[in-house]
């Protein structure tokens, strides 16, 4: 997996923490032009997420330990922030469509919290959305003549606004995380 780095909320004021993401290309839902379907499949954009605030992730069902774990820890997130979870949109997008099919990605995610989401579609379309959120892909074959799957592995933090908050890595411990999503729940603009 390609991890992206972290840093944590108590570390910098939100204002500076914002400006260092800023950059990213992610930064504006409502600029980005794609669409997905859902593991209900029903067709989803960017755009649909603007409004509340929102969590993505980037992996795919056959990843081994990456994301099952990374998955596992949105999930105690979600506990943690209690009912103010239910003001969060979140999202596993597959960078592995050929095999994640939506009855793939709905089997695969009643093993985790049922508020997230998995989108999918067909390779042009999350090619478009891997590019929107400037997420690194590469197939890797295996010896077997089987392939696996390394990405950009951390969860993308949008505000209600659709802005970028914050990246959160792979690893970061919940008393970080879970403020840094009530932050971005809480900054409407």
């Amino acid at each position: 997996m390609l991890a992206v780095g972290a840093w944590r909320s108590g570390d910098l004021p939100w204002q500076q923490e914002a400006a260092l993401v800023s950059g990213i290309r992610a930064a504006d839902l409502g600029s980005m032009s794609w669409q997905l379907t859902s593991h209900d499949n029903e067709r989803v954009s960017p755009q649909d997420w603007v409004g509340e605030a929102s969590l993505v992730f980037f992996g795919f069902t056959w990843c081994p330990d990456v994301c099952p774990m990374t998955l596992l820890n949105i999930s105690e997130w979600l506990d943690k922030l209690g009912p103010e979870a239910d003001r969060l949109a979140v999202h596993l997008v597959t960078v592995d469509p050929e095999r994640d099919s939506p009855e793939v990605l709905a089997d695969y995610l009643s093993n985790f919290d049922p508020r997230i989401t998995g989108l999918t579609g067909t390779p042009d379309e999350v090619a478009r959305a891997v590019e929107a959120f400037d997420v690194t892909v590469r197939r890797v074959p295996r010896k077997d003549g089987d392939y696996t799957m390394d990405h950009t592995a951390g969860v993308f933090l949008f505000r209600p606004d659709g802005r970028l908050s914050s990246i959160i890595d792979l690893h970061e411990d919940p008393q970080f995380a879970v403020p840094k999503i009530r932050q971005a729940l809480e900054r409407e603009g």
